[in-house]
């Protein structure tokens, strides 16, 4: 059976997929000349970046972060099993997170131990009572940073009525490490007594106002230098004024990627068409761009003035705090709504949930239908929007320079420097090692549409045409044209769950039907 050629799907050129603004300026700066140069500088070095699907996004100017936006669940470390059990055979990273995991899990079971012999080349910890068998041995693996738990007693001997008077695991760092996720929307105000209080609740443990305060500026640090979350953005406070903008994307692995930095005096629509200018000097102009930003009128105005070939959608989540500002008493009807009208694929869909939420709130509709139903919904854009719908990746790469946003413009350029250059040599070291057809992210995706699609009825009509039982709903799979009446199929460039039943009764390819930007080859040439 023939198959269309994969190089149906074109993926499009990398332009600017999230443009963000945020406060911040810098002592020294020479009037139009510095911002510009600090611009070129940064964004210069992607000019060969390979092509990869964006879109476009901007900040809450006013900084007043919404809390509603996160698409992060918050919690403390240690929820989730983020670090998992001990266990004999286990490797961590470094003697760091195993120490870190030690701590974690003597907090949560409520003892203590202590370090009996540590070298650079193995650590023994043993309980505090001098008669109980619990004890870890661990070694560092020849050659590497990895350490290896090599023995592990679980049980307990010490007496039950053992209570050590003081909780040592409970140091600073381990505090950051445990309330960490806290911080990832910079719009919250997280106090060193909400440590102390989140500390108590999860793990029963009672520490000083010090070591909380301690704590979240060790969280603050990890923020800064790991990988980000999907929050939103805030201001650059401090003495150095300004607007720092950016433009950022997503790599074949569904990872931020930026693209480019500029550093301005104030945000108006002069600052916003020069820096939507220089990135236009560098990546040119591509009839398939998507720009997804706030609704901010400067920022819509310089779309239409250098990009104005270019399908500009909104953030759902920006929308969304606009309406509950304008109906703000039917907040519960909107949260309940509009997201899953906004996010629907299938025109269909679409009608019922978009008249369910207009009758739950009277007078969203002619307010929506204002905006424009292509701007703010999945299934009436005329480009594809991917996976792309709020701003949430643009956001994420403002909060991991909370740390930064108060210093001088060289040396707060630099620390943006030092942290593409961690990101894009850790992506590089990941993409060079994978073994799959697909980048990590997307394999996963296919694999858990191939489990769901376990379940459901193939039924052939012709040697393209395909009807495909999901529970209680049909749906139309056209191998020939490549679609789905679902539509993820054809938005995503993707195969969906029904696609994927077809394959697995006939002799088409999964890998076949995806975009090659979402390969292992593209995903390694971007970095």
């Amino acid at each position: 059976m023939p198959c269309p050629a994969r190089s149906q799907f074109v993926a499009p050129t990398p332009i600017p997929s999230f443009v963000d603004v945020l406060p911040n300026a810098s002592e020294g700066i020479e009037q139009g000349t510095a911002a510009k140069d600090v611009c070129t500088t940064l964004v210069e070095p992607y000019q060969n970046v390979p092509p990869i699907p964006i879109s476009v996004v901007e900040a809450d100017v006013e900084g007043s972060g919404s809390g509603d936006q996160t698409c992060v669940e918050e919690g403390i470390y240690g929820e989730g099993g983020i670090l998992g059990d001990i266990e004999e055979h286990r490797i961590f990273r470094s003697k760091k997170e195993l120490m870190t995991c030690l701590s974690i899990t003597a907090m949560t079971e409520k003892f203590q131990y202590k370090v009996f012999k540590s070298k650079p080349s193995f650590v023994v910890v043993r309980c505090v009572h001098t008669s109980c068998s619990w004890r870890v041995r661990a070694k560092k693996l020849v050659e590497s940073e990895y350490w290896m738990v090599t023995k592990y007693e679980k049980k307990h001997t010490c007496p039950t009525d053992f209570k050590p008077v003081r909780r040592r695991q409970a140091t600073s760092w381990v505090v950051g490490e445990c309330v960490k996720r806290k911080l990832i929307n910079p719009g919250r105000v997280y106090r060193p007594r909400d440590v102390m209080d989140d500390m108590k609740r999860k793990f029963g443990v009672d520490i000083s106002y010090s070591v909380a305060w301690r704590g979240r500026e060790c969280a603050y640090d990890n923020l800064r230098l790991g990988t980000p979350e999907y929050i939103d953005a805030t201001h650059l406070k401090g003495k150095y004024r300004g607007v720092l903008f950016t433009a950022v994307c997503h790599d074949a692995n569904q990872q931020i990627f930026p693209l480019s930095f500029g550093v301005g005096d104030s945000e108006n629509d002069a600052s916003w068409s020069w820096f939507l200018g220089r990135v236009k000097s560098v990546f040119g102009v591509n009839p398939a761009l998507v720009i997804v930003s706030d609704r901010h009128r400067s920022i819509n105005n310089a779309v239409q003035e250098v990009f104005p070939q270019a399908f500009h959608g909104i953030c759902m989540y920006h929308l969304l705090n606009n309406l509950k500002t304008k109906f703000r008493n039917k907040t519960k009807e909107l949260e309940q709504h509009y997201i899953r009208t906004a996010k629907t694929y299938n025109l269909q869909d679409f009608h019922v949930l978009f008249y369910t939420l207009c009758s739950a709130v009277p007078g969203v509709k002619e307010y929506l239908e204002a905006v424009g139903l292509d701007r703010w919904t999945r299934s009436h854009a005329p480009s594809r929007r991917y996976n792309i719908m709020t701003t949430n990746i643009s956001e994420s790469l403002n909060a991991v320079l909370v740390k930064v946003r108060e210093l001088s413009i060289t040396a707060f350029v630099n620390e943006i420097r030092l942290l593409c250059q961690k990101w894009f040599h850790e992506r590089r070291t990941k993409a060079a090692g994978c073994t799959t057809m697909m980048s990590k992210d997307i394999e996963t995706k296919l694999e858990e549409r191939k489990d769901r699609a376990q379940a459901m009825g193939v039924i052939c009509a012709d040697q393209y045409t395909f009807d495909v039982v999901d529970g209680d709903r049909n749906y139309c799979v056209d191998m020939a044209l490549w679609t789905c009446t679902c539509r993820k199929f054809q938005l995503d460039q993707l195969p969906c769950d029904h696609v994927l039943a077809v394959v697995r009764k006939t002799p088409y390819q999964a890998y076949d039907l995806c975009s090659l930007y979402y390969t292992r080859e593209f995903w390694h040439e971007t970095y």
